[in-house]
């Protein structure tokens, strides 16, 4: 039975569990692999920097092995770092990709990567040995960004469509996602870029340098999210999901760690291209290659914080305007009043009318004394009468 073409991603199987490459598994994962599969064709693939990131002493052995072609490398300065390389040799042959990457910015190029049987994976287990195993691509930011590209650089005219149908096709290919998933996708909106890194390189750098996959670390619990909580360790931010804090996960990472409280952890996975690194507790730890799709989900919802500060900043100033536009509002019920009261300026015009009856009283008040003057002239001639009355009396 004839066996199948398979294309080795060395760099990454090199990888697996460390920070920096190492020849020695790499030969061990091949060797499980072909004692498995031993009517596979394999072509083992590294990048153009694996013989410098090797240690020392194995790098005489990468030489005498690339120099015999048992492993292949790219030219320098090659895109991807090698995975490029890798998928067109793939591409070309119709081979089976054996990695733990999902090759999100080539998505859009090489959709068959989501073909079965096109990519499997494999990861070695404590006392069991190399387990290898189908899989499909993880899809994320990168490669939602790589499908429209790809749809929209290269369009189907014999279907004609439109520019929002491409982009309405790609968008339903890309995000072929779980509703819950896809809530969350919406609520970071749409059209963001690639997640911003977790960490500074230095911050990044120092803690890998000091603490290798499966190691333990002292980390201080910093906030929670939804899915887990963000820890501190060595000056560096990691990541513990729920699935690394029971078996099963509790509801929520409350249940389990205390904001504040200081606790040993182990680093499950690194995430260099978002100098992102997972944690998880020892009794559940399992060590793997890449970082859990929670972990993922947290690392690209933190990198929203400024679009989210400015949010808040909007809110406060809209609150700020609203605050004072209340006692603008309230001014005009005053000028209100002040209409209202307005009738009592006609009141106020009726009574000074008023004086004008008072004049006009006061003129008859002039008149009147006239008349007391009459008065008083006739009381004196009756006074006078009355004295001629009393001479007379006498005679």
């Amino acid at each position: 039975m004839a066996g199948r073409q398979v294309v080795i991603d060395g760099s990454n199987i090199a990888t697996e569990g460390r920070s920096l490459p190492s020849l020695a598994q790499l030969d061990e994962a091949v060797r499980a692999y072909q004692a498995e599969h031993p009517t596979d064709t394999t072509i083992i693939v590294v990048d153009a920097t694996f013989g410098h990131r090797i240690d020392q002493s194995e790098r005489r052995a990468f030489e005498e092995a690339e120099a015999a072609g048992e492993l292949v490398s790219p030219p320098a300065g090659a895109i991807g770092r090698g995975d490029k390389f890798l998928l067109q040799i793939a591409n070309r042959t119709g081979a089976t990709v054996l990695s733990n990457d999902s090759f999100q910015e080539f998505h859009g190029e090489y959709g068959w990567l989501f073909e079965e049987g096109r990519l499997i994976g494999g990861k070695p287990v404590q006392g069991v040995g190399w387990i290898f195993t189908p899989r499909t691509p993880v899809r994320g930011p990168k490669s939602r960004v790589a499908v429209r590209a790809s749809k929209r650089a290269a369009p189907t005219p014999e279907k004609k469509v439109s520019n929002e149908a491409r982009d309405a096709i790609a968008e339903a290919t890309a995000d072929a996602v779980s509703p819950k998933e896809e809530r969350s996708r919406r609520r970071r909106g749409r059209g963001r870029g690639p997640a911003e890194p977790v960490n500074e390189p230095l911050a990044f750098i120092t803690f890998i340098a000091d603490h290798q996959p499966g190691s333990e670390v002292q980390a201080t619990v910093e906030s929670f999210t939804s899915h887990g909580a963000f820890v501190t360790a060595n000056g560096a931010r990691c990541y513990v999901p729920l699935t690394g804090l029971g078996d099963p996960p509790p509801r929520s990472a409350k249940d389990v760690l205390r904001r504040g409280e200081p606790r040993t952890f182990v680093v499950q996975a690194l995430d260099p291209p978002r100098r992102g690194i997972e944690l998880a507790l020892p009794e559940v730890a399992r060590v793997a290659g890449v970082p859990t799709d929670e972990t993922v989900e947290a690392e690209i919802a933190e990198s929203a914080p400024p679009a989210a500060k400015k949010r808040a900043a909007a809110k406060k100033k809209a609150a700020a305007k609203k605050a004072q536009a209340e006692p603008e509002k309230a001014e005009p019920k005053k000028t209100g009043a002040k209409k209202k009261a307005a009738p009592t300026k006609k009141k106020a015009a009726v009574k000074k009318a008023a004086p004008v009856k008072k004049k006009a009283a006061t003129k008859k008040a002039d008149v009147a004394p006239k008349k007391a003057d009459v008065t008083p002239k006739k009381a004196t001639k009756k006074k006078a009468a009355a004295k001629k009355v009393t001479k007379k009396k006498p005679t």
